[in-house]
């Protein structure tokens, strides 16, 4: 596969921005690491022998507290198994749900100086990903 869904556009994140900001949002994150992690030539991580895996370990270390600060949580993780609907190349390395009391804390951790610094570890662990925005609902035994 040879996407590469790092960051958001601009349209995409403005689209997020233009959503209401004051009810509980859910993320849903879909990632896939590279083999090694690859850093800008100006980090003080670049040439090292680190995997995507051990970039994005960094990334939730530095990230963490900040989540943490602006409410969120984990409300879902899990192992990546198969498609069975959906291009049969598909692969994830993390599969997990983040919910935040509201969208504005999602902005405000994305926008916090040292979230946007413990970013580039993201950057530099992620072949591709997927995250998409969701509003929670009350769960259910049947679909509708």
């Amino acid at each position: 596969m040879s996407d590469s869904h790092i960051d958001p556009q601009r349209e995409q994140f403005e689209i997020f921005k233009s959503l209401p900001r004051d009810q509980p949002i859910e993320m849903l994150n879909l990632v896939r690491f590279r083999e090694a992690a690859d850093y800008p030539a100006d980090h003080a991580l670049a040439g090292e022998k680190l995997s995507g895996a051990d970039a994005y370990r960094n990334y939730g270390k530095e990230s963490g507290p900040i989540f943490s600060r602006v409410g969120g949580t984990i409300v879902y993780r899990g192992g990546f198994e198969t498609v069975l609907i959906g291009p049969t190349d598909e692969r994830w390395d993390a599969v997990f749900i983040a919910r935040y009391p509201d969208a504005g804390a999602f902005l405000e951790m994305v926008t916090d100086e040292d979230y946007r610094k413990a970013v580039v570890h993201r950057q530099a662990a992620v072949e591709t990903s997927r995250l998409v925005r969701l509003s929670p609902a009350d769960g259910g035994k049947g679909f509708g």
